[in-house]
């Protein structure tokens, strides 16, 4: 062989995996067959499960859970357009389907074998850097002749409430993995995981309260979608408190309950699911003896994906967005450099996400404010979904909106949000505008289908002032 890549992934990968996993889907943000299959001695080190958090507690999962959610939501809007219906929810089910086809019952040795038969090796224990090329795992030392690869993801943010730690409060994966629906929950965050659950749990007729410190949900977001996604809760029956901040947790072996500023009396439920925000951990990740900074809580790297001398970053600890396609991108980044292959650095203008609540929350590049904060002349359009035909044939389930936000002074899109049923979709277009910076006149000038939501996206054009 004519090199090693050891691929460090001591801790899970939060927003993907290293390597595809389970029976039925594949998830590779970092390539790691590719490199075996190029003639690279390849050796993985996981702790956990190959594959990482997105495939057994992340997207995969929240994703089935949501399609279940959103199905008796579509029965239940048959009556206004159809005909009668009579739904009955069956969590089992969707627990059923979350063990057999994404998880196989969280096993990761399909993820395992798949690596082994593209000519890698897998170490199992907590990898730590010991120096430069050179990882440590379970008392042995590897040392690679190419360099290391870190992917190491992040973990669930647990807020320094009082008495928080000492209950037994949920994260993401007790939510993705419960088998059973509780009667009640608190949710403790108001970003893309916890706006999800709380609706997905709320159709299946747990009461949900949601507890968000900012004056708003989805405060990365454009302020129309946090009203949006806001409005599709509370429809769904979740109460959404917003600018209100925990400040004593407790539990009694059967209920939590909550004290929150400006109430007497506590919030109570049977779970606690805690989502506000995942977070790096890289001082036990040994960063230090390669001459970077553990107390940062980001590995930075170059655009290709270069954090030092033979070591490279993918993923949540690189700081460029926790989203499973941000470590798929920098992954071929990284593939390239390693095998000495050309192609473009990494370029994060039209970074896109999407919040998968019914209506769907998609958006790319900047938003509004921070579009104004880096100085430029904005302009702006807002058009709602209501104002196409499309969603005036759609009827129940159809709000939604196109918010654009354009560079005026030249000519071009920064930013954009599509909400909406299927907005993840619709956002394509909008990423391809944002990414190629295409102008804003050629678009103006294009055909748009009829009819279809990104119509709107036309009407959306028009009115930018």
């Amino acid at each position: 062989m004519d090199g090693r890549v050891l691929f460090a992934n001591p801790v899970g990968q939060a927003a993907g995996g290293p390597w595809p996993c389970g029976r039925q889907v594949e998830v590779q943000p970092f390539h790691a067959g590719t490199l075996a299959e190029a003639g690279l001695d390849v050796v993985g080190v996981e702790a956990e499960l190959v594959g990482g958090e997105c495939p057994y507690w992340g997207c995969v999962p929240s994703k089935m859970m949501i399609r279940a959610g959103n199905l008796l939501a579509e029965a239940r809007r048959v009556p206004a357009l159809a005909g009668d219906t009579d739904v009955t929810p069956d969590w089992g089910r969707v627990a059923g389907r979350i063990r057999e086809e994404a998880t196989d019952d969280w096993n990761d040795q399909v993820a395992a074998d798949r690596l082994v038969a593209k000519g890698g090796r897998l170490v199992r224990g907590r990898g730590r850097l010991t120096g430069p090329r050179r990882v440590t795992v379970e008392g042995r030392t590897w040392e690679a002749r190419r360099g290391v690869v870190l992917a190491t993801g992040s973990r669930p943010r647990i807020p320094p409430v009082p008495g928080l730690a000492a209950t037994p409060y949920w994260t993401n994966r007790d939510a993705m993995a419960t088998k059973d629906l509780p009667t009640s929950m608190l949710v403790l965050g108001g970003g893309a995981i916890g706006v999800e659950v709380a609706q997905v749990f709320a159709r299946f007729t747990c009461r949900v309260t949601l507890i968000e410190g900012q004056d708003r949900l989805l405060s990365q977001e454009e302020p129309e979608a946090a009203e949006l996604a806001a409005q599709a809760l509370r429809a769904d029956g979740v109460t959404v408190l917003t600018g209100v901040r925990a400040r004593q947790v407790s539990y009694d072996g059967a209920e939590f309950r909550v004290l929150v500023e400006g109430r007497a009396d506590p919030l109570r439920g049977e779970r606690l699911l805690v989502a506000t925000g995942r977070h790096a951990e890289l001082v036990d990740l040994g960063v230090e003896t390669v001459g970077l900074d553990p107390e940062t809580g980001i590995v930075p790297t170059d655009g290709r994906m270069r954090a030092a001398e033979g070591l490279w970053a993918v993923g949540d600890i690189t700081g460029c967005g926790a989203f499973t396609h941000v470590s798929m991108y920098q992954a071929q980044i990284a593939v390239r450099d390693i095998l000495d292959r050309p192609g473009p650095d990494a370029d994060y203008r039209a970074l896109p996400r999407v919040t998968f609540t019914d209506p769907e929350v998609a958006a790319v590049g900047l938003t509004e404010r921070q579009a104004r904060e880096r100085g430029l002349r904005v302009r702006t359009a807002v058009v709602p979904n209501a104002s196409s035909t499309r969603a005036w044939i759609h009827g129940p389930g159809g709000e939604g909106f196109i918010k654009l936000v354009e560079d005026a002074d030249r000519g071009v899109l920064v930013g954009a949000t599509s909400a909406g049923p299927a907005g993840g979709e619709l956002l394509y277009g909008l990423i391809v505008a944002v990414h190629a910076e295409v102008p804003v006149e050629q678009l103006r000038n294009m055909i748009y289908t009829y009819p279809t939501f990104h119509r709107a996206v036309e009407q959306a054009l028009a009115a930018l002032r």
